[in-house]
């Protein structure tokens, strides 16, 4: 029993050291010791299987690691005939094109939203949108969006979570949520980022289920409110076609 409690730790780590390369490309045997909290010794070894399993690379010069090829055999058999970063992604190149911003696709995991596609602005000055980036349901319009049309246990669980930031005001985001469900979409200006502001809307698929959020963002003295209000019809428009694709 001790036994096979080891064998799935370590298949638990290996898996971990793996999501460390959600938001970087090259990380160090102490870098990810660091983030795991894991001794060096144990990181080393789950690094030389990943390694000989081909699913990291090692350096041999800067001995640092990035994904393998076998990371990529496995993606390449994804079924993308349902997948909204797929799907959605000719559609968010005509919106980019439309209003000059970047734009960002958001699904809902737990109590985090993640962006899934983005297409970057061809604007000098732009905000960049790193695919696979983690961010909490507490602001940006992105994530007000996902929370208000989710359903009340999600709410529930949010108002309830203890990692709430005290500089957001409970009374206030639910007079928000409450305000984005009249008008259909929802803006933030640096919220999360100083700098940037965001308006975004919902996708529902064919059935009226919340698939993802769509959003634009952008330098904050660029992207005004009064800018997003004349925005917010193309990106209503553009969730209703991106909605009418998914099932």
């Amino acid at each position: 029993m001790e036994e096979q409690k080891a064998n799935v730790r370590a298949v638990e780590r290996a898996l971990e050291i793996l999501l460390c390369f959600t938001d970087s490309t090259d990380l160090g045997l102490s870098e990810i010791a660091t983030r795991l909290s894991l001794h060096k010794s144990t990181v080393h070894r789950l690094l030389a299987t990943l390694e000989n399993k081909g699913f990291l690379i090692r350096d041999v010069q800067t001995e640092k690691y990035r994904l393998g090829f076998r990371v990529w055999e496995l993606s390449a058999n994804l079924t993308h005939n349902d997948d909204p970063a797929t799907v959605l992604l000719p559609e968010m190149e005509r919106l980019r094109d439309l209003v000059e911003e970047t734009i960002s696709l958001y699904i809902r995991d737990g109590m985090e939203r993640i962006r899934i596609q983005a297409v970057q602005s061809r604007q000098p000055i732009r905000r960049v949108a790193p695919v696979g980036a983690r961010m909490p349901l507490t602001v940006g319009a992105s994530s007000k969006v996902l929370v208000a049309y989710a359903g009340e246990h999600v709410l529930h669980e949010l108002l309830h979570e203890q990692e709430w930031p005290d500089y957001v005001d409970r009374e206030s985001y639910l007079e928000q949520l409450e305000q984005i469900r009249e008008l259909g979409f929802a803006t933030s200006v640096e919220e999360r980022e100083l700098g940037t502001a965001a308006v975004a809307a919902p996708i529902f698929n064919r059935n009226g289920q919340l698939v993802a959020a769509i959003a634009a963002s952008g330098p904050s003295n660029r992207l005004t409110l009064e800018k997003m209000g004349e925005y917010a019809p193309y990106i209503l428009e553009a969730a209703y076609r991106m909605g009418k694709m998914m099932k």
